[in-house]
């Protein structure tokens, strides 16, 4: 078998707080969304290069508390334009991490975490200040 991707499904309970966290911090774009009907709970996808998330109001779609490890290049630059937007309710530290990459935690609205990771390499990250919360 090859995987050719992975779509985590993540719950959340608040449309407005989703956008707010996901669109307008994170920079997401709205894949699409689904609804069954009128006034029936929203299942949609958001994307952000090569990140996919499908994001779930109903009921048994996901479990609150789920974590996502995301690898990838260009997090500190990303974490930069993040705490620039110096949104409310996050306010990520950016860490060198025992498993060897640099990395910064963000918490979503519904009680979901998603770490962005890259390798850290010495000559790339040697200039970073790392915050010293653990």
């Amino acid at each position: 078998m090859k995987a050719t991707q992975i779509i985590p499904i993540l719950r959340i309970f608040d449309y407005q707080k989703t956008i707010e966290f996901y669109v307008d911090w994170l920079g997401f774009e709205i894949g699409w969304e689904h609804y069954f009907e009128e006034n029936t709970p929203v299942y949609m996808e958001v994307k952000k290069g090569d990140i996919v998330f499908h994001l779930s109001e109903h009921h048994g779609d996901g479990t609150p508390g789920t974590r996502v490890m995301i690898w990838g290049e260009g997090i500190p630059a990303y974490h930069k334009e993040l705490t620039d937007k110096k949104y409310k309710y996050n306010r990520p530290g950016l860490e060198k991490t025992f498993y060897g990459a640099v990395s910064f935690t963000v918490n979503d609205p519904f009680g979901n975490t998603i770490i962005f990771n890259e390798e850290y390499a010495e000559e790339k990250h040697t200039d970073l200040e790392f915050s010293s919360i653990h």
